[in-house]
């Protein structure tokens, strides 16, 4: 008998010595042990006997770890190998020491780390995608940190593997995890990435709230709650999120696929222009991370004997700087008040403006031609950003073919 009553612990599998257990999961158990021959830890994950005795489940586990060893990305797991002794399939992965980034949510996450961990898995999925490979289990306790704070993505395969075993159905286990289930996969239909896309979906929302869209103590009722009931609004949850990373979320989250983003980097792009500064900076302009001023963004383009520049806004949560144009900290989240007013509305139609406003073609809310989202709904403007002409550094909208101040082509 092993530590603590596991007779695994001292054993040798795979040529692997097991030295620790790391975690229990509804699927496996983890492992680190060590690999003597080639002088190195490894983690390993051992299926619970019942698979072994299945030939057709056999062949589709070793089917599936070939194919999950053939990935070969920065944020997706090593799979060293795999294979069957003493009656346990089991897969040899790289070791990751940082955890998971369950555990991180559990200690608390900043914005940046958040957005981080949302490219990187976005990175590996769309990876994963463009091979015809769909995850199917996307959620935090699959998501390894190393000890920089590299999020690596595990267990591709896995839940595949068991959706079509016999045994599992037999003995009435679940695949994949149902808080985190897109709409699709919660009705047995055919998934591809854009159920991972859900989920990551989900993901991104209990980083930001604490909580997921939907909780049950039941399967069914989380089930029904995915397929049929509309997210709550995250800001409900969590004030500060401004309504263009809410926009992100609940894209992610459409009940219809089609309706989602179609590729997991799509996601974490749109997520990273939310959180960005709510008017585009400078180009070659960088975001200071210390208590400084920050330039303001037109600063470039003052008279040489022009007045003062404005200081930056400092966020009264978490104290970084900000431009001064900014309504929501780019590092948190909090929204620093209303949206100034002063100019007169806008006569024309949705989507056009007089002046510095523009009115939001979804709900014609007034936005000015600096915003990239709009500051009601949420939407997504990028046909509004303004260009800054080379000759006269006049600002113009975007769609504009030669400058309002100066007529120098806007090329």
């Amino acid at each position: 008998m092993g530590q603590g009553g596991d007779d695994l612990i001292g054993a040798v599998i795979g040529h692997c010595a097991i030295q620790q257990l790391l975690g229990v999961g509804g699927m496996a158990t983890v492992y680190r042990a060590r690999q003597e021959h080639l002088d190195r830890d490894v983690a390993i994950k051992i299926l619970p006997p019942l698979y072994a005795g299945d030939a057709s489940f056999v062949e589709r586990f070793k089917r599936e770890a070939r194919a999950t060893a053939q990935l070969s990305h920065p944020h997706i797991i090593i799979v060293h190998d795999a294979g069957e002794e003493h009656g346990r399939l089991f897969i040899i992965m790289e070791y990751v020491s940082g955890g998971n980034l369950a555990d991180g949510m559990r200690r608390g996450l900043r914005l940046d780390a958040i957005t981080r961990a949302i490219r990187e898995v976005a990175s590996a999925l769309t990876y994963a995608h463009a091979k015809g490979i769909v995850h199917r289990d996307i959620k935090p306790a699959n998501v390894l940190l190393d000890a920089g704070g590299r999020a690596i993505l595990s267990d591709f395969g896995i839940a595949k593997m068991l959706a079509a075993s016999a045994t599992l159905t037999r003995v009435g286990a679940g695949v994949g995890t149902p808080e985190y289930m897109s709409p699709e996969q919660c009705r047995g239909s055919m998934v591809d990435a854009r159920s991972d896309i859900y989920a990551l979906g989900v993901m991104l929302y209990e980083m930001l709230t604490g909580r997921t869209p939907f909780q049950a103590d039941s399967y069914t009722a989380l089930a029904h709650a995915h397929v049929y009931e509309p997210v709550p609004p995250p800001s409900q949850f969590n004030p500060r999120i401004s309504p263009a990373v809410q926009s992100v979320i609940l894209k992610a989250l459409e009940k219809d696929p089609a309706e989602r983003f179609q590729q997991a980097v799509e996601l974490s792009q749109a997520l990273d222009l939310a959180v960005a500064a709510q008017a585009p900076m400078a180009a070659g302009e960088r975001r200071l991370s210390g208590p400084l001023s920050v330039p303001h963004p037109t600063a470039s383009r003052a008279p040489a004997s022009g007045g003062p520049r404005p200081a930056a806004v400092l966020c009264p949560h978490c104290h970084q700087p900000n431009a001064p144009q900014q309504r929501f900290c780019s590092s948190c989240g909090t929204a620093f008040g209303p949206m100034p007013s002063g100019d007169p509305a806008p006569h024309s139609g949705p989507g056009q403006g007089t002046g510095r406003w523009v009115q939001c073609p979804r709900c014609r809310v007034l936005n000015r031609p600096m915003d990239r989202f709009c500051t009601h709904c949420g939407l997504g403007l990028p046909s509004l950003a303004i260009v800054t002409c080379r000759a006269c550094g006049a600002q113009s909208a975007a769609n504009q073919r030669v400058c309002s101040a100066c007529g120098r082509p806007l090329g």
